[in-house]
């Protein structure tokens, strides 16, 4: 028997594009700046203007669409100043994350961690640098989900979804170098040293920052990070 209810199993055509659209602007296919026409992207995707300018709305609310009256919709630049605030937030929220991951962790939670780790190790020894993004995320919210704080988990979900945009700028650099970070951070929660997950989460947050900026020609402003 399963968990699942019908309302939460269904996607309606809304999710499914706006799941699509999501996913070319964060692998870039949909580029910074690239205007959107509805038109067109209706006709790529095979569906109505609806489902698309729905879907734009919503990625809209999201950060990853601006929408300008009259000139129509184009996707978001993710600036410098942007990505150091997005690192600000993930030290605190993903530290305290890993803490409480630690604290309740489970053998179900260990698993599933590890699960998502064998994944990425995967992907990054072929190159998969699409699926290695896409695994990073799901490695941390793996980690959201076994902290168990319902506040905490409503918080990663949509930074998480920044945070993979920022991270495919720079994943073909830093997949093994996250991997690596993931697996230490991994051992720390099923160790329940939640002092340790957390300097370990921290520490891993503030490498993908200096990856972040130094991909993009900056130094941080905090020369501890």
């Amino acid at each position: 028997m399963t968990d699942l209810t019908l309302g939460a199993a269904h996607r309606t055509l809304r999710d499914e594009v706006t799941a699509e659209l999501r996913r070319r602007i964060l692998s870039g296919e949909l580029a910074q700046g690239e205007r959107l026409v509805e038109d067109r992207l209706a006709a790529a995707l095979g569906v109505s203007r609806n489902p698309v300018r729905e879907s734009i709305r919503v990625l809209a609310a999201e950060g990853f669409v601006e929408v300008v009256p009259r000139l129509g919709a184009t996707v978001a630049r993710l600036s410098a100043e942007e990505g150091e605030e997005l690192f600000d937030v993930r030290m605190a929220v993903e530290g305290l994350a890993a803490r409480l991951a630690a604290r309740k962790r489970t053998p179900e939670s260990a698993r599933r961690l590890r699960a998502v780790l064998e994944q990425a190790k995967d992907a990054v020894e072929n190159g998969q640098v699409e699926r290695v993004a896409d695994l990073n995320t799901a490695f941390h919210l793996a980690v959201g989900e076994a902290a168990g704080n319902a506040y905490l988990h409503l918080m990663m979900t949509p930074m998480l979804q920044r945070a993979q945009w920022v991270f495919s700028r720079t994943a073909s650099v830093r997949g093994p170098h996250s991997w690596t970070e993931h697996l230490g951070l991994c051992e720390a929660i099923v160790a329940g040293d939640e002092d340790e997950a957390q300097a370990r989460a921290v520490a891993h947050v503030a490498a993908a920052r200096r990856s972040f900026l130094s991909a993009i020609g900056r130094t941080a402003k905090h020369p501890n990070d």
